[in-house]
């Protein structure tokens, strides 16, 4: 092994010299410290979780993680580990946790540690930075602990000496001596004889032997549960000390949120404040989930012990930019709460929010939004919203993962939209909300359309009882004059409508189902809604009175979109003033959260509850003064991007409608739909894929029959189901590179010129990945309005 210097630094020679971290540089933080900080913030995470659900069972389960986040960092006493934090310092090569197994070895007999006791402290210990076991040594991930160390291991050349040409001990007798005191005043009890028994190296070793034959098969579920969830509270425990965040104790929801609102609350929102444990409301659009599952939640805090946090889901990642602005101004009680926000892209939204529209960021700009945005990843906050994907990750576990399975204990989990998802994502958060109960959590789903296979699957997964809530007959007024067209949306016929509407002067939404198509509709219909709209000799007006939005622009031209067709087609309320006229098309962006109001719809048919929600933005109160206005529903030409026979299902259940009579889409309506479609071979087979989703995932994942096994190498492919890749397009190189790189370059500086894609798109516009870049650069036109083309498409529609 090389020489780590040339020349031989200064010895340690006292305790407080002893470093745990080389940052902050002008004051690096003592091992001491480190230890001390970790070991309150386990104390912090107890106070949160407490003895919720199976935890309860194990009345050790916290004592053992404080000892664990005492000790954790022990083995950083080595010498070799001290001069590698140190200004210039090379890599020591040897892992520090596992010399520090030597210390809870040492520390055992003192504390009076049952022989179990102990073997759980030195796992947690040893696991908190690399896996134990990895199951595919090609994973790509780091390392794990049973490949660094084994039989072969020369343990004392390991722990016990410096390299060649230096000798001497790595760890000095008198620190070892005083670090030793001082755990064993941290623990109560008189440090262990400082003579006798094996060296530090050679117990450090030993105990890791123990630790790999422990754990090296299958355990019960319950115990492998429990050493996951511990493990997850040690990691947790780690990384919020190293940030100095501590945890919050308050909640900006209040016990009597309910009595607080400004008007009388429907009765299905007093029935969900009334529910106790899991809640399964069903609500149409605009009459007050949102309030519903708050009330809930507010509930639910006076009967859980310790400190529940809220975990609100929603399917796609704009729409929880807007919930978390919802809450913020809904729960502002003197102060704007802080919300925690859980996606892939969060920094950069937090960048965006940060700034006013006319700064230009700097790269001290993007390190503090990505420093919050690591806050917020450490769970600070005790209310957050998320997509499913962040919470599903958990069931990967190990070092990197199980802190967020940890933080689903205790918790109130509220599922919103939750109909908006394939029947295996339906399935594996089933499986999920079956775990979350396991561990004390409670859960309340939200939908204005749930399907009655939805609501089966839902029960018969929970085992504790689900109070059913409806909203009753009439809590929203009949809003729309349902029309099932056969003409696809881009026939002549189609457009001319379109057109007639905006001659009329009414705002018109329209949805199609790809991409391609909505640019292509936009194109036809654009310089009508620009000629119509009244007020369009102002620049604002004319700009906005057609509008576009889909998938696939860049991120700052997305956010600047979003922005603009909230502000041009708010919620109609009583008494205020209203813009008119207008044209937004849009694909299915728009189902979920954007709370928009339009005069007039027409809509591509898709999965039946996507045809409810595409409704659910036009006449979205009921407060049109003409009444129900008119939502067509058009046959599209080709299915894509849905299952053939969803799309199907859902026309037949249209068709089936119009010809017993039906002229409206009322809430019996939906329902009435809703039964029509899933009574089907399809409705049938979907269930049955939930169903078999819902056990395998269990099975495969959240057993933990193998708690420390590393499964990072599923990461890939959980992440390409649920989750977009942003890719650049290949215009934007220069000034992508020039905005990532040099002393004031920082990759989110230039995050607003990705575009995301879906994984199987890649091919599509050839993506080729640029190593220097560190992402995928890709070919086709992109036009600010019409957003990103496919290679070849010329840039003109029509």
């Amino acid at each position: 092994m090389a020489p780590y210097l040339l020349t031989r630094p200064p010895r340690r020679r006292a305790l407080t010299d002893l470093l745990a971290k080389s940052r902050p540089v002008k004051a690096p933080e003592r091992l001491t410290t480190h230890s001390r900080t970790v070991h309150l913030m386990a104390a912090q995470l107890q106070a949160r979780i407490a003895d919720a659900g199976v935890i309860a069972t194990d009345p050790r389960f916290w004592t053992l993680i404080r000892a664990a986040a005492l000790l954790h960092d022990a083995g950083k006493i080595a010498e070799g580990f001290q001069r590698q934090v140190r200004p210039g310092g090379r890599q020591w090569g040897e892992r520090h946790e596992v010399l520090s197994l030597a210390y809870v070895d040492l520390l055992a007999p003192a504390a009076g540690w049952s022989e179990s006791e102990r073997l759980l402290i030195a796992t947690l210990v040893a696991s908190h930075h690399r896996p134990l076991f990895t199951s595919n040594s090609l994973s790509g991930g780091k390392p794990a602990l049973a490949q660094l160390y084994n039989k072969r291991t020369d343990w004392m050349q390991a722990f016990g000496v410096l390299a060649a040409p230096e000798r001497g001990p790595q760890v000095v007798r008198g620190l070892h001596q005083e670090l030793l005191a001082w755990f064993a005043g941290f623990l109560g009890t008189d440090p262990p004889p400082a003579a006798g028994g094996p060296a530090l190296a050679e117990r450090a070793g030993a105990l890791l032997g123990e630790v790999f034959d422990a754990w090296g098969g299958e355990c019960e579920p319950d115990r492998g549960l429990l050493a996951v969830l511990a493990q997850g509270a040690l990691t947790l425990a780690d990384h919020a000390g190293s940030a100095h965040a501590d945890l919050q104790t308050h909640l900006p929801l209040p016990g009597d949120y309910l009595q607080r609102l400004p008007f009388t609350p429907h009765r299905h929102q007093a029935e969900a404040a009334r529910a106790d444990g899991h809640l399964l409301l069903t609500a149409y659009t605009g009459s007050g989930k949102t309030e519903s599952g708050l009330a809930w939640a507010a509930r639910q805090l006076g009967s859980m012990p310790g400190l529940p946090r809220i975990v609100w889901t929603l399917p796609y990642r704009a729409s929880l930019n807007a919930a978390r602005r919802r809450f913020e101004e809904a729960l502002a009680y003197g102060v704007t709460p802080d919300i925690g926000l859980l996606h892939g892209a969060l920094a950069r939204t937090l960048l965006t929010e940060a700034l006013a529209e006319d700064c230009t960021p700097t790269k001290e700009d993007a390190q503090k939004a990505k420093a919050r945005a690591s806050v917020m990843r450490l769970f600070r906050q005790r209310l957050r919203v998320a997509t499913p994907h962040q919470l599903l990750t958990a069931a990967l576990a190990g070092p990197a993962h199980s802190s967020l399975l940890l933080e689903q204990a205790n918790s109130l989990f509220v599922l919103d939209e939750l109909h908006a998802y394939d029947p295996e994502t339906f399935g594996r958060l089933c499986a999920s909300m079956r775990l979350w109960e396991r561990l004390g959590s409670r859960i309340a789903v939200l939908s204005a359309t749930l399907a009655p296979p939805l609501l089966g699957l839902i029960t018969d997964t929970l085992t504790l009882p689900v109070t059913p809530v409806r909203a009753e007959p009439g809590t929203a007024p009949v809003r729309h004059r349902l029309a099932v067209d056969d003409l696809p949306l881009t026939h002549p016929a189609s457009i001319e409508r379109l057109r007639g509407w905006l001659t009329e002067g009414h705002s018109v939404l329209v949805v199609a189902n790809t991409v391609a198509a909505a640019q292509w509709l936009f194109e036809a219909l654009a310089d009508d809604a620009r000629a119509t709209c009244p007020g369009n000799t102002e620049a604002w007006e004319g700009d906005d009175a057609a509008l576009l939005l889909h998938s696939r622009f860049k991120n700052r031209d997305r956010d600047a979109i979003e922005e603009r067709l909230l502000a041009r087609h708010p919620e109609r309320r009583p008494g205020r003033p209203r813009r008119s006229g207008g044209l937004v098309v849009a694909t299915q962006t728009v189902e979920v959260s954007l709370q928009l109001d339009f005069d007039r719809g027409a809509a591509e048919n898709a999965p039946i509850e996507a045809v409810a929600q595409r409704a659910g933005r036009v006449n979205r109160r009921g407060l049109h003064p003409q009444g129900p206005v008119e939502f067509r529903v058009h046959r599209p030409d080709s299915h894509r991007p849905y299952e053939q026979a969803a799309v199907d299902a859902a026309w037949s259940a249209l068709t089936t409608l119009a010809a017993e009579g039906a002229t409206s889409l009322s809430e019996q309506d939906i329902d009435r739909l809703l039964h029509l479609a899933y009574d089907t071979d399809w409705g049938r087979g979907w269930a049955q894929r939930a169903r078999a989703a819902r056990d395998g995932f269990a099975t495969e994942f959240l057993t933990f029959r193998e708690p420390f096994l590393d499964r990072t190498e599923h990461a890939k492919t959980l992440g390409e189901r649920f989750d977009s890749v942003e890719v650049l397009h290949r215009d934007d190189e220069q000034e992508y590179s020039a905005l990532i790189k040099g002393e004031a370059g920082d990759p989110l500086l230039a995050a607003g010129m990705l575009i995301p894609l879906r994984h199987t798109q890649l091919k599509t516009y050839r993506a080729k990945y640029s190593r220097s870049l560190g992402l995928y650069v890709i070919d086709g036109e992109y036009d600010t309005v019409l957003g990103l083309l496919p290679p070849g498409m010329p840039e003109t529609i029509l």
